[in-house]
């Protein structure tokens, strides 16, 4: 019992460093993804090569994490309150070719992020966009504006 209790803990901490990091540093990953990689992989080889030597701890521990995350995943969509939490939601980077400061401050993302950004998805300009969206993955969705 004392395995799945560290096993939980563990998971909720790694689930909350990764809600801090923010989802710019995790674009390439998901944060379950990189919950699910990262701690089966540690936790497993702890239960092999620590104070824990069974077979039967590792395969405990992994399952504890797995079942986690699968039930994570699964709340997130069962009860979309429980989205903005777990998932996080689309923030609003720029609005009218105008970059939103306090959104980008929060997210971390500087001007010339956001611009350089733009020009790989072969926008020259940010004043030709209507909008750019923080997307939950951590990628940035741009949105041009439409000629009237």
């Amino acid at each position: 019992m004392d395995l799945v209790i560290r096993a939980l803990i563990a998971f909720f901490f790694v689930f909350l460093l990764t809600r801090v990091i923010g989802r710019r540093e995790l674009s390439s990953l998901q944060p379950f993804d990189l919950i699910m990689l990262v701690m089966i992989g540690d936790l497993v080889q702890q239960g092999v090569t620590q104070n824990d030597f069974s077979v039967t701890g590792a395969l405990l521990v992994g399952s504890t994490i797995g079942l986690l995350t699968v039930f994570v995943s699964y709340a997130s969509f069962r009860f979309p309150r429980l989205r903005p939490a777990l998932d996080g939601e689309p923030v609003i980077v720029l609005e009218d070719g105008k970059p939103i400061d306090r959104n980008l401050r929060r997210n971390r993302i500087t001007h010339e992020e956001l611009a350089a950004e733009a020009r790989l998805q072969q926008f020259d300009s940010l004043a030709d966009l209507r909008w750019a969206v923080l997307e939950t993955n951590g990628r940035i969705s741009f949105i041009p504006k439409r000629d009237s």
